[in-house]
């Protein structure tokens, strides 16, 4: 069995309000980018990893790839123009005989190896399997005036997070079918959805957060800190 690990990290960086990819910015000395790369490297069901990233920063992710002695990189590729366009290229870009693919968001730097591997072993008994936590506050529906409609119930709510793991074929026939339909989805699950496809969630450590604003690089670094 290959697992083909596609880190996505093409995104304008826009709400990090850097003029540099926040796939660049350092916590506690190393670059975001680089962080990911390590995670996956040492999870063991990772057979290769494939990076889509803006062109201009392909050549500094590469150098740092090579310094810090990232082993599985087979391929850098352009993002595209949306998020599911970005995947599709990494997907353009994958080995031939690889049977699952492990889509993550290269500005998840905390995610933990041993959390791959167990999203990976429940994608391989389910078909597909999301990196998860429950969610801890109370969620409100509002209306389009900003007045709350309900309160869905707390114990079935669960933030997904990446990586978001799927066997190849029912991948590629998800995103087939969006392409046809002239459908663009924001969150890999989604496109399996649209299938009607059932997706595992594995619960895994709430250190997985995304860097989107700079208050979240103070939170990555306290878990740094923490796991030290």
């Amino acid at each position: 069995m290959k697992v083909t690990a596609i880190i996505v990290a093409a995104g304008s960086s826009t709400r990090m309000g850097k003029t540099v990819s926040k796939q660049l910015i350092k916590l506690n000395g190393s670059e975001t980018i680089l962080h990911t790369l390590r995670a996956f490297d040492k999870a063991a069901s990772i057979s290769e990893t494939v990076v889509v990233c803006r062109e201009s920063d392909i050549s500094r992710i590469k150098s740092l790839a090579e310094e810090n002695g990232i082993r599985k990189i087979t391929a850098f590729v352009c993002g595209g123009n949306t998020r599911q366009q970005s995947v599709a290229n990494g997907i353009n870009a994958i080995s031939f005989d690889t049977d699952y693919v492990a889509i993550h968001d290269g500005a998840r730097p905390l995610v933990l190896p041993e959390d791959i591997d167990l999203t990976v072993k429940n994608a391989v008994r389910y078909g597909s399997s999301a990196l998860g936590v429950f969610v801890k506050d109370t969620i409100k529906i509002v209306d389009e005036n900003g007045f709350i409609e309900s309160t869905p119930d707390r114990s079935r709510l669960v933030a997904i997070a990446t990586p978001q793991i799927f066997e190849l074929s029912l991948y590629k026939k998800a995103m087939l079918r969006a392409e046809a339909e002239k459908k663009d989805y924001t969150d890999d699950c989604q496109l399996i959805e649209s299938l009607g496809e059932k997706i595992f969630v594995t619960f895994g450590s709430p250190s997985n957060i995304k860097l989107t604003t700079p208050e979240d690089i103070i939170t990555a670094e306290a878990f740094l800190r923490s796991s030290e």
